[in-house]
């Protein structure tokens, strides 16, 4: 549960802005956010999984957010949406917006006279800026953060905290970017010689597209001669690797604790689950669906679904599945000895 905003809006107002249609009195005002459950009555919520249809019936929300075929089923105001979720989601930001960062500089932060930073953008304490940075306007640089020589930081992008931006990388605009994140830090180039490990030099960089979102503690690697690249509106989870020279499409998405090895070329409107791998110099084409905990070893040239994760299943199944699988490859021998022409089929033939 979400706390309220103490102004709130009415109904009506949200209706119009959102272009939603209306079941209920315009002048009812909700000041909150809540689940079906425990939303109360100025509170709104929302329905966009079947799921959860039976709680629709019991709910107290002030008005709830649903599509056009569960209307009959809501005996609270509603309102009307084709993608409820999405709504919900804008709405949220409209009732509960982000507190604004004062523009200005502390007085602890470390910044390049050569640096141009806008007037309006806001420098939090023990901010480094190094020679020759860009922040662009309404640009937010959190507590902590590190820019380093070069790097561009494009116009209201927002580091919330404790990041690290390499040299001459570049920040689209509205990029919002998690505690922890290292962007631009050394790929993992190196040649063994004579017995031992020889370090590439990474001299590519980081370009960001705008609108895209990096969550807390991922890496992305600066290019080893190219630039690693994600295009606009690229959405990364916790905890992600992306390797140098990656190539990832616009509107993608990237669950968490997901790994992407050097010179993959991820396509537009894929989405990519949890604690998968994809190895290098890979292509993967437009709007893939790769599921959990999947291993990508070979190129993709068509959209759709692909997975090799194996289902969780209860303990003893599972000891009597793994039985079986070391079992395979005898039953193969044996079954390609049973297919064997025997002498007398040969003198038959």
């Amino acid at each position: 549960m979400t706390k309220s905003n103490p102004q709130g809006l009415s109904l009506g107002e949200l209706a119009e802005a959102f272009d939603l249609t209306l079941h209920g009195d315009p002048d009812t005002r909700v000041n909150g956010l809540a689940t079906l459950s425990a939303a109360g009555p100025d509170q709104l919520s929302f329905l966009a999984n079947p799921a959860y249809l039976r709680q629709l019936a019991e709910t107290r929300a002030g008005a709830v957010i649903l599509a056009a075929g569960d209307r009959e089923r809501c005996s609270r105001p509603c309102l009307v949406s084709r993608n409820p979720y999405a709504d919900w989601a804008r709405i949220a930001g409209r009732l509960h917006p982000r507190p604004e960062d004062p523009p200005g500089r502390h007085p602890s932060a470390a910044i390049d006279p050569s640096a141009r930073i806008a007037a309006d953008a806001s420098i939090g304490a023990q901010v480094s800026i190094g020679a020759g940075c860009e922040i662009g306007p309404g640009a937010v640089i959190g507590p902590g953060c590190v820019i380093a020589a070069g790097a561009i930081i494009g116009a209201g992008s927002r580091l919330v905290a404790r990041v690290f931006i390499g040299n001459d990388c570049r920040l689209g605009e509205r990029v919002l970017v998690h505690p922890g994140v290292v962007i631009g830090a050394d790929g993992f180039g190196l040649a063994f010689d004579q017995g031992r490990w020889l370090k590439v030099p990474q001299i590519g960089a980081v370009q960001i597209g705008n609108d895209c979102e990096i969550g807390a503690n991922t890496t992305i690697d600066r290019g080893a001669i190219e630039d690693t690249v994600l295009e606009e509106d690229v959405r990364l989870d916790n905890q992600v690797q992306i390797a140098h020279n990656v190539h990832v499409g616009a509107h993608t998405a990237i669950a968490g604790c997901v790994g992407i090895a050097g010179s993959t070329r991820i396509g537009r409107y894929c989405m990519i689950a949890g604690a998968s791998g994809i190895a290098g110099h890979l292509n993967i084409c437009d709007k893939v669906i790769i599921t959990a905990m999947s291993t990508v070893l070979e190129s993709i040239d068509q959209p759709g679904e692909y997975g090799s994760g194996i289902p969780a299943r209860p303990q003893r199944r599972w000891q009597r599945i793994l039985v079986r699988l070391g079992q395979l490859d005898d039953w193969a021998r044996r079954l390609r000895l049973l297919e064997r022409p025997s002498a007398k089929d040969k003198e038959q033939a």
